[in-house]
């Protein structure tokens, strides 16, 4: 299955807010969601819908999640806690925390186009895993810096998780360490994506 690109207001309608999806947000609170539909969920399907939700979120397609998924279940630790981890350390998301991207697409966009180094290297590898210690830069060109100065402008001014430092006038970021689940902020129940998955093998 291919990255979604379909309409993102369905999207967050059906399965609430979708921060790294897109930056806009319905016009009133009753049009976050879709009215509900009669009867009860079955455990498949609310199972499914917190799969969605990571999957559209970090805007993953069905066969990179699965092998997400399948090294967190190799790691040591829980493996929704590793999984989350994971997905939180791409580059595309850094990005999009640090603030230098409205939505994980941008971000994605920035990566692909070569805008962004990592300890000076340019990476054009948006699911590329970064490491504490890691300085994300962006070039040192007219352009690239003008994109991600209207980024920072326009992001949400929302409280940097723990695990990044943003240096705006040096167009800097760092990575301090790997993010502790509680920062991730995405209203989430990974244990029953784990679930999920594991039900389909």
């Amino acid at each position: 299955m291919s990255r979604y690109r379909g309409p993102r207001f369905k999207r967050i309608r059906r399965l609430g807010a979708l921060p790294g999806l897109t930056s806009k947000r319905p016009r009133a609170e009753s049009d976050l969601r879709s009215k509900p539909r009669s009867g009860k969920k079955s455990q498949y399907r609310i199972r499914l819908e917190e799969k969605q939700k990571l999957r559209f979120h970090y805007g993953l397609t069905e066969r990179q999640l699965l092998k997400y998924v399948r090294i967190a279940g190799k790691a040591k630790g829980p493996t929704g806690q590793v999984l989350l981890q994971l997905l939180e350390m791409r580059l595309d998301n850094i990005l999009f925390r640090l603030g230098m991207a409205s939505t994980i697409p941008q971000a994605r966009q920035l990566v692909n186009h070569r805008h962004i180094l990592i300890n000076g290297h340019i990476v054009d590898i948006p699911s590329y895993r970064c490491k504490p210690q890691d300085i994300i830069t962006v070039r040192d060109k007219q352009k690239s810096r003008a994109l991600i100065q209207n980024y920072l402008e326009s992001s949400p001014h929302e409280e940097l998780p723990k695990n990044l430092t943003l240096h705006p006038f040096q167009y800097k970021g760092l990575v301090n360490q790997i993010i502790d689940s509680k920062w991730v902020g995405l209203k989430i129940n990974e244990l029953l994506i784990v679930e999920y998955y594991s039900r389909q093998t």
